[in-house]
């Protein structure tokens, strides 16, 4: 397992990327799938960047574990702000245009659909968002 602890700010999502693609290199993870899970990272990190401290700045931990059988990687983020779920809100109408669309919530939707188990939970003032995908 491999952490990276980093400010929560959207300046950060090179480095955090630059992390997991470094282990995934070394798990011989396929280039598609890779591409796959850095949108998926990009879009959750973003998030916490953006709204978990709002207006203020915290941290963030990322967390890389290798799984084998089969193999893949989890990734988990793990921040102090305020509580939030994203697995309990609404996905966006991705059917209707880009102008009728109520804004937000298009980030985690992508995320979601790219890997393949996302779970979460509120523990010990923290939370905790996890992401599975299989290679």
């Amino acid at each position: 397992m491999k952490e990276l602890s980093i400010e929560a700010v959207v300046e950060n999502v090179y480095t955090v990327t630059d992390f997991i693609d470094t282990e995934l290199e070394k798990d011989g993870c396929p280039q598609k799938t890779q591409f796959q899970i850095d949108v998926a990272v990009d879009e959750l990190f973003v998030n916490i960047s953006s709204y978990a401290y709002s207006p203020g700045k915290g941290m963030a931990v990322i967390r890389y574990e290798s799984m084998t059988d089969p193999g893949g990687a989890c990734i988990t983020f793990t921040d102090s702000g305020r509580p939030f779920n994203p697995l309990e809100q609404k996905e966006p109408d991705i059917t209707l245009p880009a102008s009728e669309r109520i804004p937000g919530g298009l980030g985690v939707f992508l995320a979601r659909k790219l890997v393949d188990d996302v779970s979460y939970e509120y523990r010990d003032g923290q939370n905790i968002l996890s992401i599975k995908k299989y290679f």
